[in-house]
C-alpha cells in the first residue's frame, strides 16, 4: 500500500490513497487540503479533501491512517476537538456559496492495509 514514514509524508500518502479509493466509488474531487486560520483554537481548521457526489451533495472527507489498531485505530482518533475544526473549515468554505448544497462529514481510515469509508461519521448535532 504504502510505506509507514515520518507524519507528514503518511499523511500526504494517505490522502493520495483516500482519493484514489474515493473516486474509484463515483466521488469528484472538488479541493484538497482546505485550510482557514482561527476558529475553536488558535490552529483553525483544515478538511482533507471536499468531494461531491453525483447527487451533488458536497462531502468533507477527513483522513486518518495508522499502521494498526492499537489505541483505537483510525476513526477513533477524530476527536470531539478534530471534528470542531473540520465543521469550523466546512462552514468557513461554505460561506463562498450563495446556496450551499446538501453536505456531509465523512472519515476515510486506513488501519494497516484495510480501508473504512464512514459516510456521515459525525454532523453538527452530535458535538
Amino acid at each position: 500500500m504504502f510505506k509507514w514514514g515520518s507524519p507528514k509524508i503518511l499523511g500526504s500518502a494517505a490522502e493520495d490513497l483516500a482519493l484514489q479509493y474515493l473516486q474509484q466509488q463515483g466521488l469528484r474531487l472538488v479541493e484538497r487540503n482546505y485550510r482557514v486560520a482561527g476558529g475553536p483554537n488558535a490552529r483553525g481548521g483544515e478538511v482533507d479533501l471536499i468531494l461531491r457526489e453525483s447527487d451533488g451533495t458536497l462531502v468533507f472527507v477527513e483522513v486518518r491512517a495508522r499502521a494498526g489498531l492499537s489505541h483505537g485505530g483510525a476513526a477513533a482518533s477524530v476527536t470531539r476537538s478534530k471534528q470542531r475544526r473540520l465543521i469550523y473549515a466546512a462552514q468557513h468554505y461554505l460561506l463562498s456559496m450563495a446556496t450551499p448544497p446538501p453536505c456531509r462529514f465523512d472519515v476515510l481510515a486506513i488501519d494497516g492495509e484495510a480501508i473504512e469509508w464512514l459516510q456521515a461519521a459525525f454532523d453538527l448535532t452530535r458535538l
